[in-house]
């Protein structure tokens, strides 16, 4: 199943893909299973009664005029990896355990939805707005102490993930902070595609694009640490929840294009990547899951704001 998360009329509510552009309202449907995936992935057997409820149901609605939320808008945590491709570590000079991965946290008000605009920060405030294309996964089944065998029992399924990042905040500190929690500065989407039907994570690729031009696009198993180990060690100390989220870190950046004249930019002086800026569309594309795309708007001019 292919799952999106959307808002009607002031209303958070969940749909099931029946075909590229149209989904199954699942409100209308089945009103009494949860209206949102959280709840739904919480819930007893909530992604068999899901199937069952939308089995053989016509789409309505269209993925093109929804307003459509993060897979998962309200999560306990997201969780995020830093230096976790061998490729982003190479291009960084950086190090990093091999043997605990470096994970720091996201907040929900800093993500929105597949189509939804990603906010560039004031040139007053930063520069550097970077992308950073990653695969998510939503914990379907809580846990604690999970070993790394029993990983997958506990995935609800797999999206694709914008790590918008703010390079001058993030280099504030060492725990990368207010860098990586921007309001609207990433996005995840534009669904949840359960594990049955995107199998091992290992045999796809993530693509980043800006303006129609690749980026970023390495092979999954380049990744310092396996989906299992990162549940398995996240489960160490705390307890995974359903509909939690954990981005899995970004690849390193490809070269220019010949004629391309690129200058390396940010701290580390990364060849090939650019920065994002007000007018452009950034889309990240996993293999086998779909594109998630986003256009990039200019936030507000900084000016005192109390509401």
């Amino acid at each position: 199943m292919r799952i999106v998360s959307y808002r009607d009329n002031g209303q958070d509510r969940i749909g099931v893909m029946t075909g590229a552009d149209s989904f199954v309202a699942v409100a209308e449907v089945a009103p009494h299973l949860p209206h949102s995936l959280r709840a739904l992935l919480g819930s007893s057997d909530g992604l068999v009664r899901l199937r069952d409820a939308v089995a053989g149901k016509a789409g309505t609605h269209s993925l093109k005029t929804a307003h459509l939320l993060p897979v998962i808008p309200d999560p306990h945590a997201i969780w995020a990896l830093a230096l976790n491709f061998k490729t982003h570590i190479e291009e960084t000079g950086l190090v990093t355990s091999k043997e605990y991965p470096h994970v720091f946290v996201r907040t929900p008000l800093s993500m929105v939805g597949h189509n939804q605009p990603l906010l560039c920060p004031p040139p007053s405030v930063a520069k550097q707005f970077d992308y950073e294309g990653e695969l998510a996964v939503i914990i379907g089944k809580g846990g604690r102490h999970i070993p790394v065998e029993k990983a997958f029992d506990h995935i609800a399924g797999f999206s694709c993930f914008n790590e918008g990042s703010v390079r001058e905040y993030q280099s504030q500190n060492r725990n990368f902070g207010l860098g990586k929690n921007f309001e609207r500065s990433g996005s995840v989407g534009p669904w949840l595609v359960t594990v049955d039907e995107f199998g091992d994570p290992e045999n796809r690729r993530v693509i980043t694009r800006l303006n129609g031009i690749e980026r970023q696009n390495a092979p999954l198993n380049d990744m310092l640490f396996t989906v299992g180990q990162v549940i398995h060690f996240l489960s160490t100390g705390y307890t995974l929840q359903p509909g939690d989220m954990i981005a899995m870190g970004t690849p390193g950046a490809l070269p220019p294009y010949p004629g391309e004249n690129l200058a390396p930019i940010g701290r580390h002086k990364i060849l090939g990547a650019v920065n994002m800026k007000p007018g452009d569309i950034v889309e990240v594309e996993i293999t086998g899951l779909g594109v998630l795309a986003n256009p990039v708007a200019a936030d507000q001019d900084v000016a005192y704001r109390s509401q």
